[in-house]
């Protein structure tokens, strides 16, 4: 008998064969189950624990490993190895995702979609966690919780609840700027293959002389943005609640494989000083007028996992995770993830998560991290698990040392409430967006998605909060503001009274 035939045999998960499988131990044909009968109590404890929890937020989603290929020179801006050089192939993993719903929601909702990309480096992984927007609903991490509350389940009914979303958003108007793009068809994709992605925040470059210049990253699709009107996304979640899984999976699968341009755009340091906005500010983009966009490579998707669970359920991004080159920025969301994303993935997968195939770096990782439960590794042999010790050559290479970065700030606060005009200027650029990018057809699909969502805002507050509302849309664009009130059946001069009263 050939190891092969050996190892196709029927085993438990200690490796003793067994033959029956199918019925359980009794007494008589009859009689009770033997409490011996082992093997119904290992199949029955490992379906128990088949689910882990699943993630707070990006619960359903999908994704595919690729290669990016550099296309463009931009070392003068990074010494990152990934992109020293023109035509370098590197490994990644992508994973898409809706924000809000649960595993088991439709993928065609209306909602912002997670666009994350892990490159598998020589120095490194390099996570670069973001959407499919350029910017977020709010600008300070200790409000990420109480919004994301708003677009779970109402505590009382267990439903969704668009008073809550409302409520919280008309009362945070620098929500104003994503509120509008979620509105747009740009909150129902077309599957995850036609849609950009974005690294959303604000990070850093270093170059090989340590000079610092801030960037923001952008994946465009290969495949050109395509959208579902309201209608269209919601006949859709009717008749396929994971449209957009099974097009990238069939789409691979058939060898069309997507691709997606990365870009960025590059902002100096001395720049971000006199913009007469905050650069660092997550509810803000930079202008492409001021701030060109760079070509810097193509990401393609070729390869589907070859089993859901052990690569995508168990990936885990974190915008911690940059590489030698790359670094972060005084983005106060960003601050916040580096912290949060790392803390989400130790109790969703276990201290050791970065162990797991689809996480772990395939070069060499040297420390001093032993133990926790489920370990995958050696666990360091019987090397010495402290550093500085007398026994091993792990060594401190100071090539890898970054600069120091001066903030210009030396005083400790709770910022915002006092800060400069331009911060707290929630208005301009989504104006911008509606009056100067929107289409004719793009604008009037926005208002009446806002419409169709406004009503569905009901209990005793309903007045306050559509008006409260209503006067952030007239703040953004007075036509706006007009035509959701009237298709509220809302008094355009009440309205206008109570912006007098707000202010």
């Amino acid at each position: 008998m050939s190891d092969q035939k050996k190892n196709n045999k029927l085993t438990t998960a200690s490796g003793r064969f067994y033959v029956e499988n199918d019925n359980s131990k009794t007494v008589g044909p009859r009689g009770p189950i033997l409490l011996e009968d082992y093997i119904l109590h290992e199949k029955m404890a490992h379906f128990n624990r088949e689910r882990i929890p699943e993630r707070v937020v990006h619960a359903k989603g999908s994704g595919a490993f690729g290669t990016f290929t550099v296309t463009n020179d931009i070392t003068k801006f990074t010494k990152a190895k990934l992109f020293n050089k023109l035509g370098k192939k590197t490994k990644v993993f992508a994973r898409f995702s809706t924000v809000g719903g649960e595993k088991g929601s439709a993928d065609t909702e209306r909602d912002p979609r997670g666009f994350a990309v892990k490159f598998y480096t020589e120095d490194g992984n390099w996570d670069l966690v973001g959407n499919n927007t350029p910017v977020f609903f709010v600008k300070d991490p200790k409000k990420f919780g109480d919004f994301i509350h708003t677009q779970k389940r109402d505590p009382y009914t267990n439903c969704k609840s668009p008073t809550m979303m409302w409520d919280y958003w008309s009362l945070n108007p620098e929500s104003l700027h994503q509120v509008l793009i979620l509105m747009s068809d740009r909150g129902t994709p077309d599957g995850y293959r036609h849609m950009n992605g974005y690294g959303s925040h604000t990070f850093s470059m270093l170059n090989a002389r340590n000079e610092r210049v801030y960037v923001k990253f952008h994946f465009k699709t290969a495949q050109g943005i395509k959208n579902l009107t309201d209608k269209e996304a919601a006949e859709m979640k009717s008749r396929d609640m994971d449209y957009s899984q099974r097009d990238l999976l069939e789409s691979i699968d058939r060898g069309e494989f997507p691709k997606w341009n990365l870009k960025m755009q590059v902002m100096t340091v001395e720049e971000s000083k006199k913009v007469d906005f905050n650069p660092f500010d997550l509810t803000k983009i930079w202008s492409h007028g001021d701030f060109p966009l760079m070509d810097v490579g193509v990401m393609e998707l070729n390869q589907n996992p070859d089993n859901y669970f052990r690569d995508v359920e168990q990936s885990a991004f974190a915008p911690a995770h940059v590489v030698d080159g790359i670094g972060y920025s005084p983005d106060k969301m960003l601050q916040g993830r580096l912290l949060s994303y790392p803390d989400a993935h130790r109790y969703r997968l276990g201290t050791n998560y970065e162990q797991l195939p689809v996480n772990a770096c395939p070069y060499a990782v040297n420390n001093y991290q032993r133990d926790g439960s489920v370990r995958m590794d050696t666990n360091g042999g019987k090397a010495p698990n402290y550093w500085p010790n007398s026994f091993d050559q792990i060594e401190i290479d100071e090539s890898y040392s970054e600069p120091s970065e001066d903030l210009g700030d030396s005083i400790s606060d709770w910022y915002d409430r006092n800060s400069k005009i331009g911060d707290n200027d929630h208005y301009s650029q989504p104006r911008a967006l509606f009056r100067d990018v929107m289409t004719k057809e793009e604008q009037d699909n926005t208002i009446n998605n806002v419409i169709g969502a406004m009503g569905g805002i009901t209990g005793p507050k309903k007045k306050d909060i559509i008006y409260r509302q209503l006067c952030h849309w007239f703040r953004m664009d007075e036509e706006f503001g007009s035509r959701v009130a009237k298709g509220l059946n809302i008094d355009v001069n009440a309205v206008m009274g109570a912006m007098g009263e707000m202010h």
